[in-house]
């Protein structure tokens, strides 16, 4: 597996290698293989704003956005690329705030989020949702930061 971490804000952020953790728990619990790359930006609020108005037409700012990539073909020996992720570290801050727990664990719970949205899962329908949120809180049992 290939994790591409870039940092476009000013804070300090020594997460790769739960990171790398969270990425490799999300596709264990599939029964994936680690044949992937998956890239992950920390941008600020008023960046993930930009994105989400440009590709989601909400004209706010978010905790997180998915991208994914749904490649159609494979090359031999190479890594595919699953997508990207981008996450807001103000608003992940906030939430982390909230909801009374470490920044670290919010970050490694939008991560997970944002990789099962790469995977194809969704939670706009209830039944979607409730799949969705089950293979999250299992992810992050097995990472030891289920609240």
């Amino acid at each position: 597996m290939n994790l591409l971490i870039t940092n476009n804000t000013n804070e300090n952020i020594d997460m790769n290698d739960k990171l790398y953790d969270v990425v490799k728990a999300v596709l264990d619990n599939d029964g994936l293989s680690m044949a992937y790359e998956v890239s992950i930006t920390f941008v600020d609020k008023d960046e993930i704003h930009k994105l989400n108005r440009e590709y989601r037409k909400v004209d706010r700012p978010t905790d997180v956005l998915s991208f994914p990539m749904n490649e159609e073909f494979l090359i031999e020996g190479v890594d595919s690329m699953l997508g990207d992720i981008v996450i807001c570290m103000d608003i992940a801050k906030d939430q982390a705030k909230e909801y009374d727990h470490s920044l670290d664990r919010e970050i490694m719970y939008l991560t997970c989020h944002s990789m099962l949205h790469l995977l194809g899962y969704d939670h706009i329908d209830e039944d979607d949702k409730k799949i969705m949120r089950g293979k999250e809180k299992e992810v992050m049992r097995k990472l030891g930061v289920f609240k």
